[in-house]
């Protein structure tokens, strides 16, 4: 039998049909997807944690939790904010979820 290399798959199999660890891993994805999107955006900015916390008025140790990816506390409000600073805006979309979502099949995209 083959090895399989391919990290998603390798995942996809582990959860198999559980419900529940189906949900907790798209929300980990969530998680970690809006991390590094507040990581890359201040990067690209040029600004470290510390500067950006106080274009929002906050702690650089808060800047530090949001681009935790396992940070579950994430607030539009508080992402609102960290946009404006960052001369961006925060999209989100609810959009229609596929036919293979539907049958439980994970996709691997976040949904944000």
């Amino acid at each position: 039998m083959a090895k399989i290399t391919d990290g998603l798959k390798i995942i996809d199999d582990m959860i198999g049909d559980d419900e529940e660890l189906q949900d907790l891993c798209e929300q980990a994805t969530i998680n970690a997807h809006v991390a590094q999107l507040i990581y890359d955006a201040r990067v690209e900015a040029g600004l470290s944690q510390t500067e950006l916390a106080k274009l929002i008025g906050t702690t650089q140790s808060v800047i530090s939790r949001l681009e935790d990816a396992d940070y579950e506390g994430h607030s539009l409000s508080l992402l609102n904010r960290i946009a404006h600073a960052l001369n961006r805006e925060v999209k989100i979309a609810l959009v229609p979820i596929s036919s293979a979502e539907l049958t439980g099949i994970p996709s691997g995209q976040p949904h944000i």
